[in-house]
């Protein structure tokens, strides 16, 4: 029997479904890439497999992730989310959902879509790094960085740099998996080497 090589934090039920199947896979549709934007946001201070956990709780909670229905809520929709044990019962977070709606809708509104925004920071096309130990992992760089500034700028809420990589990793703007593991070439399509993208710094409005 061959044995199936991951990424070393890929070893609970949960985040080897969530390894396997979706992290570092590009999106670009937009439904979902706010769903991971308010997921990564409720991880502050968490482990990432509590908010895999409540995650059907959250679809549940916030209309199926819909922008547009978040963004509509107001205080007393705020005070019910917060008795829901099926999310991250914080207000900032919760309060950060609404507010982070409010501008992704204007991203759209400038950008035509959240995703041609967020992809300009790439050029287009993933950065592929290629570490072969999780110890050369970075918790932020200099990409993180600069789209960290430019969400607070817009408005955005629980959008560090830290906060930032782990959502470039998880959407796939970033294929982090080790060069060891199964589905880097899986989702890089090519083997291990290093790739240079431009940086680009889209400007606020």
């Amino acid at each position: 029997m061959s044995v199936v090589t991951r990424c070393d934090w890929a070893t609970t039920g949960p985040m080897i479904e969530y390894h396997d199947q979706q992290w570092g896979v590009p999106v670009r549709d937009d439904r979902t890439l706010f769903e991971m934007l308010v997921l990564e946001g409720a991880q502050a201070g968490l482990s990432w497999e509590t908010v895999l956990r409540k995650r059907e709780g959250y679809r549940a909670a916030l209309d199926d992730f819909d922008p547009r229905a978040i963004a509509e809520y107001g205080q007393d929709r705020v005070d019910q989310l917060l008795l829901d044990p099926g999310i991250v019962r914080n207000r900032r977070k919760v309060e950060s959902c609404v507010q982070n709606a409010r501008q992704f809708l204007r991203v759209q509104e400038e950008w035509g879509s959240f995703s041609e925004y967020l992809w300009e920071f790439v050029g287009g096309q993933p950065v592929v790094n290629v570490w072969t130990r999780m110890e050369q992992v970075p918790a932020n760089t200099s990409l993180s960085d600069r789209l960290s500034k430019n969400l607070r700028r817009r408005g955005f809420k629980f959008v560090g740099p830290t906060i930032c990589y782990a959502y470039l990793q998880s959407t796939g703007l970033v294929n982090d998996h080790l060069v060891t593991c199964f589905r880097y070439e899986q989702i890089a399509g090519k083997p291990a080497h290093r790739e240079i993208i431009p940086e680009i710094n889209p400007q606020t409005s």
